[in-house]
């Protein structure tokens, strides 16, 4: 198949691939179709780490069939034993004559070693189908293989005025339904969610996944300098989902131990009295944690986009007015003096969830404002 039906096959991989959003992490989503004179003999997706990868279940499927098929696979085949055996191995023992790839994979171990090896082995290649398709399917990935560092996604809800909270902290609830059940897809499609400890004494939030069908609870991350979580807090009841505590040197040893017999896992980030968070986000990226939803207060987001940590935000925005000079805000941290200060997003999406609408977008951290 050329032209146009290569975009087809590979928009179907790519459906596949996205089927099984938030079950692969640390591995990324990979979809692939097997294609013989027109006819779809084998497809699959890569469901979670450790089992095996799409082309391996599209070529399983396809049988004796698949010796001089066309595989269109999103991303560019394994060629090293990790969890399982290489699928280089699996596409020429196949007989595959063509590989249509959508992207190169960045890891050290692969980096375009794959298609050499299928090269070598005689096998034609075509490049760059849906190319960028196929990297936004898996953007989380690349940004921790070329950085080390998870993507950060940055989250919150306002009113058309800009509160996310009354003067008594107040903030149930800002948006519908169907903007909250998107919120929990979210968690769901997402490694870890971050809040800060201010969010967890408040708001008593449990930071699971609470999707009709169920869903994959992320693991909860929280800034907490001296330790102030307590042992009764729901985040604080790990029997389900892990919850991960970042304190600095100064933190009281007791309560630290106390939340070790828990079972939650305490970091400590260094001697300031904050918490300093390029290392909890190098630690979080040490950790095969590959994307960090952020669920913080005004002044934790504030921090995190002064600290370029944020690679995308996303504004839920209700259809409410809720007033109050008192009232708490999205963003807080120094005042800026002139509107060319503020910090454009590029980029930028609109979806609608009920009532509400949701705006994305990627923060420009070369401009002036929060980020100076």
């Amino acid at each position: 198949m050329v032209g146009d039906h290569n975009e087809e096959w590979m928009r179907f991989a790519l459906s596949l691939a996205q089927s099984a959003q938030g079950q692969t992490s640390p591995n990324p989503m990979v979809g692939a179709v097997a294609v013989k004179e027109g006819r779809l003999i084998g497809f699959g997706a890569h469901l979670r780490a450790g089992t095996p990868h799409a082309e391996v279940h599209a070529l399983d499927m396809a049988g004796e069939q698949a010796k001089g098929c066309t595989l269109y696979v999103t991303l560019e085949p394994c060629n090293h034993y990790g969890r399982t055996p290489p699928c280089t191995k699996k596409i020429i023992d196949s007989g595959v004559k063509r590989v249509v790839v959508g992207c190169l994979d960045p890891d050290h171990r692969v980096a375009g070693q794959g298609l050499i090896r299928l090269r070598e082995a005689g096998v034609e290649i075509i490049e760059g189908v849906l190319n960028t398709d196929c990297l936004q399917l898996n953007e989380a990935y690349f940004h921790h293989r070329k950085t080390g560092l998870p993507f950060v996604t940055l989250k919150t809800a306002v009113t058309l005025d800009g509160k996310t909270a009354t003067v008594s902290g107040d903030s149930r609830w800002i948006t519908g339904d169907a903007a909250r059940l998107e919120v929990h897809r979210l968690r769901h499609t997402h490694d870890a969610v971050l809040v800060g400890s201010g969010t967890v004494l408040a708001d008593r939030p449990q930071l699971t996944t609470r999707l009709p069908g169920g869903g994959v609870n992320p693991i909860r991350v929280v800034i907490d300098s001296r330790l102030q979580l307590s042992l009764d807090t729901p985040v604080a009841d790990v029997s389900e989902v892990p919850t991960w505590v970042f304190c600095t040197e100064e933190a009281d040893e007791k309560r630290e131990q106390a939340l070790i017999e828990r079972g939650l896992r305490v970091f400590r980030t260094g001697g300031s009295p904050r918490v300093d968070l390029h290392k909890v986000f190098q630690r979080l990226g040490q950790e095969e944690i590959m994307s960090v939803l952020t669920e913080c207060g005004g002044e934790l987001n504030a921090t995190l986009l002064q600290g370029g940590h944020v690679n995308q935000v996303k504004v839920f925005l209700a259809p409410k007015l809720l007033g109050g000079k008192e009232s708490e805000t999205a963003l807080e941290g120094e005042n800026p003096l002139k509107m060319a200060d503020a910090m454009r997003l590029t980029d930028v999406e609109v979806a609608h969830f009920g009532e509400d609408i949701c705006i994305t977008g990627k923060p420009d951290h070369g401009a002036k404002g929060v980020n100076c």
